[in-house]
């Protein structure tokens, strides 16, 4: 066993006595070949919004059409978190033939006044300018939110050559610019303002970041919207697009509204409604208040001409890797089959039927709502809390039995 060391017989980590260590303090030596390369000027301390217009891949995931349409997946999802809490009925989107993108909601607007550990700036200039700033950690203000890390609507800002925000709080209306993620100014209260709260944010990606020729889709843009209404039956959602945009576009028009009470059920439907179907009926059921924490809602059918799907959501936010959710609906699926099979006395049937033999030309669809959810990345692509396998597949199973 090792000995324990004494005041006599102390050594450091790189086994110096501690009897020089009461030697006068030495220059530092100054460094010489290789090690004149890299010294401590050489060590960076990225301040702000800086980190992100550095390596945007982090926080976005690249700087492809798939990143950029993630700067509307950020923005809309804090518009929907507000309809989830109960605080706005709709979402407006807007694309303009001039670049801009803007979202409007009529929930509760972000705070404008001051914030307690830095009163000199406001708290809508610390969300908009500050990562990991938010009032979505402790869940306190959120029951089940999409953004979770306090990260979203600042990349945004980080990454877009212009972003102005509007808040319609208190009968007031409040206006702040920034450009490439730095204020243009102070916060501007424009005045009274009757029959309107909420918050507008109108943006316009960077060409630095995303190329000159990059663009937002229409068609793209299209999906993303239809699909948050369908996910969220309380909330209405208003498509704009300036017709110049449209043209030689399909099924995309300039001015459409969503609202699917019927919500994942309408959803499978509209997405499979060309395909033949084994069985006629589309499966489907949902548990707890839509939005609140431990809510499922699920929808399956099984095609005979085409390849199944299944895609799933977190607190309205798309899973496209997957994760627990997923694996406790093709679990639950599985072993509600083989229980049917062993009623009607074909288990032996069924004994050798996988997963993947029940999932294979299944069209299905899977959403739930969790208080805090653990995701991989900050693109949220999987999700990988633990509690939400169990949630689906009792809910699941329990609806098949």
């Amino acid at each position: 066993m090792a000995k324990s060391l004494n005041k006599k017989d102390k050594t450091d980590l790189f086994g110096s006595s501690d009897k020089k260590a009461t030697a006068p303090a030495r220059p530092a030596a100054k460094p010489s070949g290789a090690e004149a390369g890299y010294t401590a000027r050489d060590i960076e301390v990225l301040e702000g919004l800086e980190p992100v217009r550095r390596r945007p891949g982090m926080y976005i995931g690249g700087t492809d059409e798939k990143a950029l349409h993630h700067l509307f997946a950020e923005v809309i999802d804090n518009s929907m978190d507000e309809a989830l809490a109960g605080h706005a009925t709709f979402i407006e989107v807007h694309l303009g033939v001039d670049g801009y993108l803007t979202v409007i909601d009529n929930g509760r607007g972000i705070p404008v006044d001051p914030h307690p550990k830095f009163p000199k700036k406001s708290a809508l200039e610390i969300i908009m300018c500050t990562l990991h700033a938010g009032g979505k950690f402790d869940s306190k203000v959120y029951e089940t939110s999409g953004g979770l890390h306090g990260v979203g609507v600042s990349v945004v800002n980080a990454l877009s050559s212009e972003l102005v925000v509007e808040v319609a709080r208190n009968q007031q209306l409040y206006r702040m610019t920034f450009e490439r993620g730095k204020p243009k100014g102070k916060l501007d209260e424009l005045g009274k303002i009757n029959n309107r709260r909420g918050t507008s944010i109108r943006f316009k990606p960077d060409t630095e970041i995303f190329g000159a020729k990059a663009h937002f889709k229409p068609q793209r843009l299209f999906k993303m919207a239809r699909s948050k209404a369908y996910l969220f039956g309380g909330v209405e959602i208003r498509w704009r697009c300036d017709p110049e945009l449209l043209k030689g576009v399909d099924d995309v028009p300039a001015e459409d509204t969503f609202h699917f009470p019927g919500g994942l059920k309408d959803y499978l439907a509209a997405a499979i409604h060309a395909d033949t179907l084994v069985h006629p009926d589309i499966f489907s059921g949902k548990s707890g208040r839509n939005g609140a924490h431990g809510a499922c809602e699920w929808a399956v059918a099984w095609t005979a001409d085409a390849d199944g799907f299944l895609s799933s959501y977190t607190n309205t936010v798309p899973t496209p890797d997957g994760g627990t959710h997923e694996a406790g609906l093709r679990t639950a699926l599985l072993r509600a089959l083989k229980d049917h099979a062993e009623r009607i006395g074909q288990s032996k049937r069924a004994s050798n039927v996988t997963a993947d033999d029940v999932m294979n030309t299944a069209a299905a669809l899977i959403s739930v709502f969790i208080r805090e959810p653990e995701f991989q990345g900050q693109n949220k692509s999987r999700l990988m809390t633990t509690e939400a396998s169990r949630l689906v597949e009792g809910v699941v199973r329990d609806a098949f039995d």
